[in-house]
C-alpha cells in the first residue's frame, strides 16, 4: 500500500521507516519549543499524509523520549482520520522535571497507519456475557 504525502517544508526529512519490518515512521519537528515541566504544545511536522479510506493514522510517542525524558504525546495516541488533508502536529507533553528543548528537525512522534474494519454500532437490551464482565481498571491485579 502507498500513502501519498505532502511535504510542507522541504528542509524536512520525508517520512520513512528505519527497518522494512518498523511499525511506524518517525515525525519531525517543524519549530523549535521549550516544554516546561508539565507543559504541552501542539508541534507542526510539515508533513500531511492522504490515509485511505478504511485506514487510520496513530500518532504515538517515541519510546526513548518517553525514558529519557518524561516525553509524551498529551492525546497518545492522536488519531488521524482517513479525510484529514491538514498539517500533522503533535501535541507534546512534558511529564519530567526539567524544561525540554525540542529543536527543529527532531524527531518527535512516530505515525502507524492501521487499517479499520467497517462497523456499525446497535442498541441492544442486554450485552452478551463475558468472564471479565464489568471489570475495570486495575481488576486484573497490580
Amino acid at each position: 500500500m502507498e500513502i501519498p504525502f505532502l511535504k510542507l517544508d522541504p528542509e524536512l526529512p520525508a517520512p520513512s521507516r528505519a527497518h522494512r519490518n518498523d511499525g511506524g515512521v518517525d515525525l519531525y519537528a517543524r519549530v523549535d519549543v521549550t516544554l516546561a515541566p508539565g507543559g504541552w504544545f501542539p508541534v507542526p511536522t510539515g508533513l500531511s499524509v492522504a490515509i485511505p479510506s478504511g485506514y487510520a493514522g496513530l500518532v504515538v510517542p517515541r519510546s526513548g523520549l518517553a525514558a529519557n525524558h518524561g516525553i509524551g504525546v498529551g492525546n497518545g495516541p492522536g488519531l488521524i482520520d482517513a479525510g484529514y488533508r491538514g498539517e500533522i502536529k503533535v501535541i507534546l507533553i512534558n511529564h519530567g522535571g526539567d524544561e525540554f528543548k525540542v529543536l527543529r528537525g527532531d524527531r518527535i512522534a512516530q505515525l502507524v497507519i492501521t487499517a479499520l474494519p467497517d462497523y456499525d454500532l446497535v442498541e441492544v437490551e442486554v450485552l452478551e456475557a463475558s468472564d471479565r464482565e464489568g471489570g475495570g481498571f486495575g481488576s486484573t491485579g497490580r
